[in-house]
């Protein structure tokens, strides 16, 4: 099979990449507290929902305790909130011993994810969302090409068709560019080690809810953007990456 044949069929994955890549520039061109609250919000609602499908959960009375959690953090943008909503359902668990554990599940897992990203925000600026969206979005591309290209040794059973081959080529390729766009804004040395813990985190990021995704017997997430599946499929990496580019820029500077 030739080069270019093997991306036949990828149109409509390219249209949609470029047409998100359109509406994240414009959110970050424009640089507003409110605005980005607020496409964030949009997102993680999306996610969350179909993240509580993936769990096995109803997510329709689960949505308003989630726009609740959103609109709290437009006041407190920072992840310690989910703390308190966790006090919250333990006392709910307490008084009703009915409610499945379980439908705390999709309150971990996008909500958290989406605090830090929302905090990553407002301590390091829209330059550090541009780092990070460098990084995890090379560390996809990267590793499409890359695995398209000369992949032959499967990643992990998790997802069949990522190869190692792949992941270590799309990690290179994003540490590079992070470490160039990084060095921007911090000393070089910790670009690269933050951009390198990056590009790792996104792996594992995409491969936990590929993990979900076979554990509910679905192909992807959802099916509102055409090529990519569902939110959940598009921002699985930045979803991990998010999380630990915080802890290291805390940790580091």
């Amino acid at each position: 099979m030739g080069f270019w044949e093997r991306f036949k069929g990828s149109g409509p994955r390219f249209a949609t990449g470029f047409g998100l890549l359109a509406v994240v520039g414009a959110v970050g061109w424009i640089d507003n507290f409110f605005l980005t609250w607020f496409f964030f919000g949009a997102v993680y609602l999306l996610a969350f929902k179909e993240a509580a499908r993936l769990y096995g959960v109803d997510p329709s009375p689960l949505l308003p305790y989630a726009g609740a959690i959103w609109l709290a953090a437009y006041f407190l943008p920072d992840p310690d909130i989910l703390f308190l909503a966790a006090l919250i359902f333990a006392s709910l668990k307490a008084y009703r011993p009915t409610v499945e554990p379980k439908t705390f599940r999709p309150f971990l897992y996008p909500t958290a994810s989406f605090l830090f990203l929302l905090n990553l925000y407002t301590d390091y600026g829209m330059a550090s969302l541009v780092w990070l969206l460098t990084v995890v979005a090379l560390t996809d591309v990267g590793a499409w090409f890359v695995g398209k290209s000369i992949g032959r040794t499967p990643f992990s059973p998790t997802s069949p068709n990522k190869t190692l081959e792949g992941v270590f080529g799309g990690i290179a390729v994003a540490t590079a560019a992070g470490t160039y766009v990084g060095g921007t804004l911090v000393d070089w040395p910790y670009a690269l080690a933050v951009s390198l813990g990056v590009s790792v985190a996104s792996i594992f990021g995409d491969l936990y809810e590929s993990y979900l995704k076979r554990r509910a017997g679905v192909k992807d997430s959802g099916d509102i953007l055409p090529g990519h599946g569902g939110v959940l499929d598009r921002v699985d990496g930045y979803l991990f990456g998010g999380v630990v580019m915080v802890l290291l820029l805390r940790g580091l500077l």
